[in-house]
């Protein structure tokens, strides 16, 4: 290569990878908040480009919301992208019953064949799988074989071809002998996967599958489709400019032909404000004015998929169109409405009703059609409605701007859910907070919200600021971009309910990770930003497990894990109990309320409960016995250092809180025994330059997030060496998107990451172990509403996803607010520590 050739090969290099390099740049999130209320009514983008992808729930289900303007009669599309249309070629278990031939035992020969005799092999209904409430054939050995034979009249009428299936786990799958797909993994919906249309013949045809379960569930469901011709011909792509996401919003910015289109998603979670926050309703804004000194005739469309109600999309709907004064109101939800029947994980709401809303003042026209209909209707002018009963239907509305200048011309869209009732708590069923007396409706919460628009828009601005300035002051710019992108998420993993007690009951959804209601160990890493912005909050994410003990439901000497499998939170549904763990965590945040709100008179009604968990942590914590922590997936284990640091701060936490409360003897007891604890532990863990994960084997390490809150509550137990130590050894243990939770994987969690950054000594250790994390955020393949249990090398995610544990990283500026609120500053005044 001469010199020529290598001076173009560097600047084609440099100009490439600066091209990626400004493509990263271009990211916000690795998925974006859209509409955000509960682990129900929860709607995101999963690509940087609004219009590159559906929009799906968190669980990755469809919820299709698709938005296309006309602008002198070229249509342009901005949000979503049109449903495809299939057709069946061969029906899966919710469209039509049909029978398999299986065996579990591997069979020799050629078993793939459509000649094979498959002797001995039963016969099954289907779906196939290990959940008997779910599936006709139940399968629980680690391998099964599937034969389904079948007929085609005419290969020829297909357009493309594409298998339909929902497997669990890991799938091989024959057409006729020939391997046509594979894949290691599971699904939790149907997928969609295309085949070759030639490898199907008329006449007799046979699918065979192999399917090896590796972990976890079983399922399989599959069948065949035909991709029917797109009707959005002559429907333009938007150039989108640029997105921005704020603590309540995200805003994306168009240029739509001769207009540009700002359009603004936002929910209004403003946790000073139960009423506003709890109101099950977002906005949709469209500003738009012209980009070239003229004038043009426009109109925007939305349409949003009756999918949103359903947990499953074979589930069949009904819709209607009606008016009220202020309002035109668009209403769907499933014909069954089996209200609080079921709790899962991998769930979606099949009961009470979505409903899209437009003030009667910007004319809208609204229309019911099936999901496949609805670009072409408006492509074609169409506004009447042609559908009010069947599955995927579309819930309509067009806009008319009118004549559009230079001056910006903005127009907004509602979408609601009423849920009914929201949550089961030990037996009685639950209105939302909004719908306590059950005298509230949603028409009522709707006309509220549009009345009420300019004022909410305003609260949301000046609140979307404070969040981000203080959080920048905190801890810098990229700590700042974390928070704010944690902010919707955490909210929009829980519900806000009113026990029979009367008391606040704000209870997480263990998203994509059990699925568990108001589980502990959950409330534990989210609370730092309940604890800024509504201690109360936290208050109402303790109630229901205090409840569960002083009942005398929950007999142990110890915190229960969690309240049940949401919706139904009934009582404990995980297989074991976390003693230490859920004791500690229950403690810790008792006395961090006390602080964030001046006084104890929380723990006060609760302090036999507490005392009995003291107690218990004062016998067993120090060396904890073999048992889970709030890191379940990494195992059980014994002599856990960081859950002994844990039981020590709670027990000080109680010493603190008794003290509060005037119980001077109780305080000076506990104290000592926490004091006492700390030597026996430096002992136990020091392995030279770093503390073990184990007390047993000093060749391991682990980071020691629960030393925070003797930082951020001042306990003043740990002195400053450990603290001065740990730092010194994380940071030589970084990997590209984070340190690593422990010496046992590459494994790490990002919100224990910020807990453990919050105890570095300066701003610039603070920065590099956010640095990693917010790389994490803005560069991962695994695009999820953030995830906070990855891979540290390559940032893919193990599980989890949409959870409110990101809640967590608010900690630094809980421990900021705390600090100056301590020196007698108002809380939303506090300075940065550093």
């Amino acid at each position: 290569m001469n010199k020529f050739d290598k001076l173009k090969f560097l600047y084609l290099l440099t100009f490439f990878l600066g091209f990626l390099n400004s493509k990263a740049q271009d990211r916000k999130a690795p998925s974006y908040p859209l509409i955000t209320h509960n682990p129900n009514f929860s709607i995101w983008s999963n690509t940087d480009e609004l219009h590159s992808s559906t929009t799906t729930h968190w669980t990755g289900a469809d919820h299709s919301l698709l938005g296309l303007i006309h602008v002198d009669g070229s249509i342009y599309r901005f949000l979503g992208k049109e449903e495809p249309d299939y057709k069946t070629v061969l029906s899966t278990s919710d469209e039509a019953s049909y029978t398999v031939k299986y065996t579990e035992s591997a069979p020799s020969g050629e078993w793939t064949s459509n000649t094979y005799a498959a002797e001995g092999w039963k016969s099954a209904g289907t779906p196939i799988g290990d959940d008997e409430k779910q599936v006709k054939t139940l399968w629980k050995s680690n391998d099964i074989w599937v034969r389904r034979s079948f007929n085609i009249a005419n290969t020829a009428g297909i357009n493309e071809l594409f298998l339909k299936m929902n497997h669990d786990d890991n799938i091989e799958v024959y057409l006729n002998g020939k391997r046509v797909f594979e894949k290691e993994g599971w699904t939790s919906t149907f997928q969609y996967y295309p085949i070759n249309k030639s490898d199907l013949k008329n006449g007799q045809n046979v699918i065979a599958i192999h399917l090896a379960n590796t972990a976890g569930g079983r399922f399989l469901d599959f069948g065949l489709v035909d991709k029917q011709k797109s009707n959005g011909a002559g429907i333009r792509l938007a150039k989108q400019k640029s997105v921005e996401v704020t603590a309540t919003q995200t805003v994306y910015d168009f240029t739509c032909g001769k207009v540009d289109l700002k359009l603004s998603f936002t929910s209004p979670l403003l946790m000073n404000d139960l009423g506003l926050l709890s109101r099950p309703v977002s906005y949709i804004t469209y500003t738009i004015k012209a980009n070239d000194k003229k004038t043009h005739s426009v109109k925007v469309f939305l349409s949003a998929s009756s999918n949103i109600a359903v947990y499953k999309p074979s589930q069949e709907v009904t819709a209607q169109k009606y008016s009220t004064a202020k309002l035109s109101v668009l209403k769907t939800g499933t014909v069954e409405q089996p209200v609080l029947e079921k709790g899962a994980d991998d769930m979606r709401i099949d009961w009470g009703y979505f409903y899209v809303a437009a003030p009667k003042t910007s004319k809208a026209v609204q229309f019911i059609t099936s999901s496949k209909n609805a670009a072409d209707a408006f492509r074609k002018g169409i506004t009447a409605s042609t559908a009010s009963r069947g599955k995927s239907l579309a819930l309509n509305t067009v806009i008319p701007f009118g004549t559009v200048g230079q001056t910006p011309v903005e127009r907004f869209i509602e979408l609601g859910y009423d849920e009914i009732y929201s949550i089961q708590y030990f037996k009685r069923n639950l209105r939302p907070w909004w719908n306590t007396s059950g005298r509230e409706t949603i028409e009522g919460q709707l006309t509220d919200a549009a009345t009420q628009y300019r004022e909410v828009m305003k609260k949301c601005d000046a609140f979307n600021k404070t969040v981000y300035s203080e959080a920048l002051q905190s801890g810098g710019k990229e700590y700042a971009h974390l928070c704010v992108l944690a902010y919707r998420q955490s909210i929009a993993a829980h519900t806000l309910v009113k026990s029979p007690e009367q008391e606040i009951l704000w209870l997480s959804k263990e998203n994509n990770s059990g699925g568990f209601i108001n589980t502990v160990d959950v409330t534990y890493p989210s609370a730092p930003l309940y604890l800024i912005y509504n201690p109360s909050l936290l208050q109402g994410m303790l109630n229901g497990i205090f409840y569960f003990s002083e009942s005398g439901r929950y007999p142990h000497p110890w915190a229960a894990h969690d309240l049940g499998t949401y919706p139904l939170a009934n009582g404990q549904t995980y297989g074991e109990p976390m003693p230490v763990e859920e004791s500690g965590n229950m403690i810790i945040l008792t006395a961090a309320i006390a602080k964030a709100q001046g006084n104890a008179d929380y723990a006060k009604k609760h302090w036999k409960t507490l005392t009995t968990w003291a107690d218990y942590l004062t016998k067993e914590g120090l060396d904890p016995k073999k048992q889970l922590c709030t890191d379940d997936f990494a195992g059980h284990l014994a002599r856990n250092a960081n859950l002994s640091v844990k039981a020590i701060v709670g027990i000080a936490c109680y010493a603190q809180i008794a003290e509060a409360l005037g119980e001077k003897e109780t305080a000076r007891k506990y104290r000592q025994i926490a004091e006492s604890m700390v030597p026996k532990w430096m002992e136990m863990a020091d392995a030279g330059d770093h503390y073990a994960l184990t007390f047993d084997d000093k060749n391991t390490w682990s980071q020691k997030y629960n030393l925070i809150w003797d930082k951020v509550l001042g306990l003043d137990l740990f002195p400053q060496k450990i603290y001065d130590t740990e730092i010194a050894f994380y940071l030589k243990k970084q990997n590209r998107f984070g340190l690593p939770l422990d010496s046992r994987k590459a494994y790490t969690k990002n919100d224990w990451i910020l807990w453990t950054a919050t105890f570095a000594p300066n701003r610039e250790e603070f920065e590099a172990f956010v640095k990693p994390v917010y790389n994490h955020a803005i560069q991962t393949e695994s695009r999820v509403p953030l995830n906070d249990f990855y891979d540290s090398n390559t940032g893919i995610r193990e599980n989890f996803k949409a959870r409110s544990v990101v809640g967590g990283f608010y900690m630094k500026l809980f421990a900021d607010k705390l600090k100056g609120n301590q020196a007698g500053i108002p809380m939303h005044q506090a300075p940065s520590n550093y």
